[in-house]
């Protein structure tokens, strides 16, 4: 999936990514290549992904925004 994760001040992650993993309003999710669409709220934890090179990346986060497109594009907003 292609993956963008920006903050107000930096983009934090821009690229190929085989997983996701977050904290949302509703609990933890998982999302993975042509996930199904989805909007939702980011709250405190560690974004975790894991890229096309399987290299594992971490980020804290206080809260966001998260969303899952059609096209296999994921796109997250947040507050480091």
């Amino acid at each position: 999936m292609k993956l963008s994760i920006y903050s107000l001040k930096n983009i934090l992650f821009q690229g190929s990514a085989v997983l996701l993993n977050c904290q949302t309003t509703t609990g933890e999710i998982t999302v993975l290549d042509h996930h199904e669409t989805l909007i939702t709220v980011l709250t405190a934890g560690v974004i975790k992904i894991i890229d096309e090179n399987k290299k594992e990346q971490f980020f804290p986060v206080k809260s966001g925004f998260l969303e899952v497109k059609s096209d296999n594009e994921v796109r997250a907003v947040v507050q480091e």
